[in-house]
């Protein structure tokens, strides 16, 4: 559920202009397409008419029982729509205004469900990967995070063994993600990756997380036949595996920009 302050909803509503129940210049059908089109919702759902059928009504209910998330992605497609629009017509902006909204837009984008879900990308050029970690995204931004367990599992198989090929440890085909996991870490851990016996044990305890991922992946996400696993537990999931994850991407990126530093010719013993 969206929090906004007094002072935020006083800004939305006079930003929206949604006195007398409209939203800009939205027409029935057109809001629906723009919802649509920016967070994949369908406005005219039964749930957002419980306070009124207008326009302004369907969007406050949507306010209410949406994710900060959500929310923040359609103000920001709000935002950017009112500002073209204003620049087409040739109207004055009331600069104080768009800044207070954008601020909000911004602020809510930050509170996704899961942090860290900016670490779901593809370490390759692999097409398919791309798809997957975009399928994953859209999966929390939707507040769903118990429908990607089973794809949070297959994008951790892929993420891990790019990692492995990177360090040219060898592994099989029929790998498990713990296994691979243990891989890595080994090696980066006899390659000096790793400086403080705090982050090892970490370490040590990402990998008693990730060893059972492989069952709530087999028993507990629709990979298969299973109940699904409930909304919280789902949500730590994702939580701590993208922390996993996140720490690595930044670990590569630490060592890697240390090599190319250090790769680079000193030119100054050549200068008199």
């Amino acid at each position: 559920m969206a929090k906004l302050s007094y002072n935020e909803t006083k800004t939305t509503e006079q930003f929206l202009e949604m006195g007398g129940g409209y939203v800009l210049s939205f027409s029935d059908r057109t809001i629906a397409n723009f919802v649509g089109d920016a967070v994949n919702l369908d406005i005219n759902d039964e749930k957002y008419k419980t306070q009124g059928t207008s326009k302004a009504n369907r969007l406050r209910q949507f306010i209410k029982i949406e994710s900060d998330y959500t929310v923040g992605k359609l103000f920001k497609s709000l935002y950017e729509l009112n500002l073209s629009e204003h620049a087409r017509t040739e109207r004055s902006i009331n600069t104080q205004l768009f800044e207070e909204f954008h601020k909000i837009s911004e602020r809510l984008l930050s509170e996704s469900i899961v942090p860290h879900i900016d670490a779901i990308q593809a370490n390759n050029e692999d097409k398919d990967f791309h798809q997957l970690a975009k399928l994953i995204k859209e999966s929390i931004e939707k507040n769903e995070p118990e429908a990607a367990l089973d794809r949070l599992h297959v994008f951790a198989i892929k993420f891990l063994k790019e990692l492995c090929d990177s360090h040219s440890v060898n592994y099989s085909k029929e790998e498990t993600v713990n296994a691979l996991y243990g891989k890595y870490i080994k090696e980066i851990k006899n390659k000096g990756f790793i400086e403080s016996e705090m982050a090892e044990k970490i370490i040590q305890y990402s990998f008693q997380v990730i060893q059972a991922f492989n069952d709530i992946r087999n028993n507990k996400s629709f990979a298969h036949d299973n109940p699904v696993l409930n909304y919280d537990e789902s949500v730590l999931i994702f939580t701590n595996m993208t922390a996993t994850i996140k720490f690595l991407q930044l670990l590569e990126a630490k060592h890697k920009n240390a090599a190319i530093a250090e790769a680079k010719p000193d030119w100054g013993i050549f200068q008199s």
